[in-house]
């Protein structure tokens, strides 16, 4: 069913940023390897995060769901994981299925994986390639794509391995089945990445060891064998989430928009870092810290933008924001151009042609290209007026809905369902800052 995004004069208020998605898949994997019962409050309760805890507790793991955010999970400590009686399911997430494929590679142990048809057509050879060098059995065929079979092992042998893309799902799976091996694990890392998986790690007590050199891969390490410790944690705010509504409050006029909670990591503030250099003034202020992260409230105002060329050194601590990232430069004044993000065509739909489509849709000139895309601002005055297809892109679909907010013409998108894997409460939280967003 379509929805329509309509313009507003002006979009107030206050709202607290979901959980953090990542934050959360991390927490139900870890509590349910540790030994003991750990809790979590805040947690993001998005398709995607159900999945992760459904496998988690197939596999063996008592997770419990207790409501408003808050869950228990009794881990399988030094036991293990066992097989499971089915099929495990991912639906649309990658990061729960790659991270498992990590977890699931140390545990003698057989399961069946699948997704719903956008995750069915992603890579998985990235994961698949490194874990079968440390012993993992499956039965993916040369594509590597889902669903297939794999078969664990509990003896495992350490690598040393550089990906050959800056990924985190790599990374965190490369360390995830290091926990299990024989020896010590090492991912050398080209550029950086996300972290939450060191940082979690951590706290579980786990010993992560990271070591910087200038000119050199950062080396990251685990030594296998370790048990994690059940832990109680608060889940920060998810800065990807946050975006969407910042980028709103940059676009309206007589704007005064508040994101309370939002995780502050310099491996994830990319798309706050590029607002800024555009012309953005985003206000923050100290909120504590959750899970051993940063938070910060953000203030977010009304803006002119200007058209920038991405520097290269933030596109991996922006990697899911590229498309409403899209949008402010629609709303900027001047050529925005992305070099470098070859990664977004292989996220859940090809991000360069579907960004690029839904500009062009709504009146915006904008190309892509093999790594990135260039769009030719149109000075606070986006025409509108377009259908949007999705392609199943939870990120897509919140981008145009935000883009509507400030166009000319209301922005129509074909499908809004999957925003449900990420981020359940984006339409009542829009809705709380005036937008003007329904069915039909």
């Amino acid at each position: 069913m379509v929805w329509t995004s309509r313009p507003v004069k002006s979009l107030k208020g206050a709202v607290r940023a979901p959980g953090d998605k990542s934050c959360s898949h991390r927490a139900l994997i870890f509590g349910g390897l540790a030994e003991g019962t750990s809790h979590f409050t805040g947690m993001l309760e998005g398709d995607d995060v159900l999945r992760t805890g459904a496998a988690m507790s197939a596999l063996g793991a008592d997770v419990k769901r207790l409501g408003g955010g808050a869950w228990e999970v009794t881990g399988v400590g030094t036991k293990g994981l066992s097989s499971p009686a089915g099929v495990l399911d991912f639906g649309n997430s990658g990061t729960g299925s790659r991270l498992m494929m990590g977890v699931m590679a140390g545990h003698a142990l057989t399961a069946e994986l699948t997704g719903d048809k956008s995750l069915c057509s992603r890579p998985m050879n990235r994961i698949l390639t490194p874990l079968r060098q440390m012993g993992l059995k499956d039965t993916a065929g040369p594509d590597g794509r889902l669903p297939f079979s794999l078969t664990g092992s509990k003896n495992l042998q350490a690598i040393t391995y550089a990906p050959p893309q800056a990924s985190a799902q790599v990374k965190s799976a490369v360390l995830l089945a290091g926990l299990s091996a024989n020896g010590t694990t090492i991912v050398e890392e080209a550029k950086p990445t996300r972290d939450h998986t060191e940082r979690m790690l951590r706290g579980f007590g786990v010993d992560v060891g990271v070591e910087r050199k200038p000119g050199e891969p950062t080396r990251i390490s685990i030594k296998g064998g370790q048990t994690l410790r059940a832990i109680e944690a608060a889940i920060p705010g998810d800065p990807s989430s946050a975006a969407f509504l910042v980028a709103a409050g940059i676009l309206s006029p007589a704007s005064d928009v508040q994101v309370d909670g939002v995780m502050s990591n310099p491996t994830r503030s990319g798309f706050y870092d590029v607002a800024n250099l555009m012309g953005a003034h985003l206000g923050a202020e100290e909120a504590g810290e959750a899970a051993g992260e940063r938070q910060i409230n953000i203030a977010s105002g009304y803006a002119q933008l200007k058209g920038i060329h991405v520097p290269e050194r933030y596109v991996a601590a922006m990697i899911d924001e590229f498309p409403i990232l899209a949008v402010l430069a629609a709303f900027a004044e001047g050529e925005t151009v992305v070099t470098g993000a070859e990664e977004l065509r292989v996220k859940e739909s090809d991000r360069i042609d579907a960004t690029v489509a839904m500009l062009r849709a709504n009146g915006v000139e904008a190309e892509g290209t093999p790594d990135g895309f260039i769009v030719q601002g149109c000075a606070g005055k986006v025409p509108g007026g377009g259908l949007v297809q999705t392609h199943h892109d939870h990120r897509i679909a919140m981008s145009a809905l935000v883009m509507g907010t400030a166009t000319q013409n209301p922005v129509r998108v074909d499908d809004i369902s999957m925003i449900d894997t990420s981020y359940p409460d984006f339409l009542a939280h829009m809705a709380t800052l005036g937008a003007d967003i329904s069915e039909g």
